[in-house]
C-alpha cells in the first residue's frame, strides 16, 4: 500500500506542491550557502556531513581545489538513502521527496559558484549567522513539508532505526543530527561548532514550525459564568464571532452550567476578559494557545 498520495499532472494541486518545493529548496540553500557553510556550522543531515567533507577535503583534488561541492556530496549520500528508505519502509518516498534534495544540492553548488567567494560568510558574526542561517532553513524546510514531501536525508536513516528498535522517531533523530554534530566537533576539534549548530537546529524547528502551523495569534476560551447569556451577546454581536454550548456539571455541587468554548483574537481576547470582569467577577475562564484554526471565519479546509 502506498504512502504517497497522488496528484493529477499538471492540475492546480500539483503546481502548488512544486511551486513551495522550488521556493522551499532554493531558501534552504541560500541558508546553507550564505550563513551556515562558511562558518562550518554542522546542523545535521545529510548536508551537515557534506559540510563537514567538504572542509576536510579542501586542496585535495585539483579540479575541486576548495574540497566536494557540499550540494554534490549531498546528493550522493541522499540518492542510497532513499533507495534504502524506499527498500525497508516501503513507499513512503516519492518523486516530490526526490526532487526537493535534487534542486536543494543544485541550488546549494549553483549559488556557491555564483558567488565572487563561494566560502565567504554574508555576516562575520557567528551567532548572527545561527539564527537567520536557521530560520532560512527552517522555512524552506517547512515550505517542502507543505507540500507533503520528506527532507530525505538522515530523517531516512531515523525512520529506519525506529522500525526495528521501536524508539520514538522524534528521538531518534534527534539522537541521528546530534551524533552529525559530534562529527563535526572531531572533525574542526572546535567546541564552538557543536554549541552553534544545536543553536541552529533549536531555531530550525521553531522555524518549521510556524511555517507549517502559522504564528497564529488566536486564542481558545472555555468560559463558565451565570451570565453566559449575556458573554454569548457580546461573542455574537460586538466580537462577531461564533461559540459553542457546553453541558457542564459542577463536580462540587452537581450543579448544571453552560460552558460557552470559543475562538478569539488577542485583542478581542482583552476586551471579552474586561466585559466578563464587569458583568460576573466569579466567572471562570481558562485561555489556550492555538497552533492552527481551520473552518469558518479562519482558515480555509479548502487549503488543505
Amino acid at each position: 500500500m502506498s504512502f504517497v498520495p497522488k496528484v493529477k499532472l499538471f492540475s492546480r494541486k500539483w503546481f502548488y506542491d512544486y511551486s513551495l518545493i522550488l521556493v522551499g529548496s532554493f531558501i534552504l540553500a541560500a541558508g546553507f550557502v550564505y550563513f551556515i557553510t562558511p562558518h562550518k556550522i554542522v546542523p545535521g543531515g545529510v548536508y551537515g556531513i557534506a559540510i563537514v567533507v567538504h572542509y576536510l577535503t579542501k586542496g585535495m583534488f585539483a579540479f575541486w581545489p576548495e574540497g566536494i561541492p557540499i550540494g554534490l556530496f549531498g546528493l550522493v549520500l541522499n540518492i542510497p538513502l532513499t533507495w534504502a528508505g524506499i527498500k525497508l519502509l516501503g513507499p513512503k518516498f516519492g518523486v516530490k521527496t526526490i526532487t526537493g534534495f535534487v534542486l536543494t544540492s543544485v541550488f546549494i553548488d549553483g549559488i556557491t559558484m555564483l558567488r565572487p567567494v563561494g566560502d565567504a560568510a554574508l555576516v562575520s558574526d557567528v551567532l548572527l549567522s545561527c539564527v537567520f542561517g536557521g530560520v532560512l532553513l527552517g522555512f524552506g524546510l517547512g515550505l517542502i513539508f507543505k507540500s507533503r514531501a520528506t527532507s530525505g536525508g538522515s530523517d531516512i536513516i531515523a525512520m529506519i532505526a525506529a522500525k526495528y528498535t521501536r524508539l520514538p522517531l522524534g528521538r531518534l533523530m534527534i539522537y541521528v543530527d546530534s551524533a552529525i554534530v559530534l562529527i563535526g566537533l572531531a572533525a574542526f576539534q572546535d567546541w564552538a561548532i557543536p554549541l552553534y549548530s544545536w543553536i541552529v537546529i533549536f531555531i530550525t524547528g521553531r522555524a518549521i514550525d510556524i511555517t507549517l502551523e502559522g504564528a497564529d495569534y488566536n486564542k481558545a476560551l472555555f468560559i463558565i459564568s451565570k451570565e453566559h447569556e449575556a458573554i454569548r451577546e457580546k461573542v455574537l454581536v460586538d466580537l462577531e464571532r461564533g461559540g459553542t454550548y457546553l453541558k457542564a456539571k459542577g463536580m462540587y455541587t452537581n450543579e448544571e452550567k453552560q460552558m460557552i468554548f470559543t475562538v478569539v483574537s488577542r485583542r478581542e481576547l482583552a476586551i471579552l476578559e474586561d466585559y466578563i470582569r464587569e458583568i460576573d467577577p466569579g466567572a471562570f475562564i481558562t485561555i489556550m494557545d492555538t497552533k492552527e484554526i481551520l473552518g469558518e471565519g479562519f482558515k480555509s479546509l479548502n487549503d488543505y
